[in-house]
């Protein structure tokens, strides 16, 4: 899994802070900064419903292998 964000899109919502701050964290203005891009798979399960809860769909995730699919 490798993980990205579009920061001009991100609206500061916060909640893939909460979710995963392994992950996630927001840098000065609020916007969402991704400090893991390649998490450990035993977070892909939030991470991925942290992307899916973005209201503005900031967050990419590409999967790179069959471990991404655990």
């Amino acid at each position: 899994m490798r993980v990205s964000a579009d920061r001009d899109v991100c609206v500061v919502s916060s909640l893939c802070v909460y979710r995963v701050p392994e992950v996630f964290d927001q840098d000065e203005e609020g916007r969402v900064k991704v400090v893991d891009r390649t998490p450990p798979a035993e977070l892909a399960t939030e991470v991925r419903r942290a992307a899916q809860g973005c209201p503005t769909r900031a967050i990419r995730i590409e999967d790179s292998g069959a471990e991404d699919r655990r």
